[in-house]
């Protein structure tokens, strides 16, 4: 029988593939085309989730700071615009965990935009 040189190359991409398909069903996690496939299209998902969480994030903060304003009766784009025009610059994540977290101070916020839009 002819010598196998690449055998311990080919062996360990094999064993990173089938560790990384690790929980996947079916022949997805035992069959190499298979798992080959299943875990390219999961780095796929990966790449793509993780640009897709900045969005969402950003979105959950907007809302928060939406749901924040309409209390003390503006909305959030007045608030932003009154921001802007007082030249105050916080970033919506900050202004998120002040509006949940720091009602007295988001109402100061308020305020000033209010004055302001």
């Amino acid at each position: 029988m002819s010598r196998a040189p690449r055998s311990v190359a080919s062996h360990a991409r094999r064993k990173k593939v089938f560790k990384a398909a690790k929980g996947f069903y079916g022949r997805r996690k035992n069959t190499i085309t298979s798992a080959n496939a299943a875990v390219d299209r999961s780095l796929q998902h990966n790449y793509i989730g993780r640009k897709e969480k900045k969005r969402n994030f950003r979105a959950l903060w907007i809302q928060r700071i939406n749901a924040g304003c309409r209390q003390y009766g503006l909305t959030y784009s007045r608030f932003i615009s009154g921001l802007a025009k007082a030249g105050i610059e916080i970033d919506r994540k900050v202004l998120s965990d002040l509006a949940t977290n720091e009602p007295v101070a988001f109402k100061a916020l308020v305020d000033q935009a209010g004055a302001k839009a």
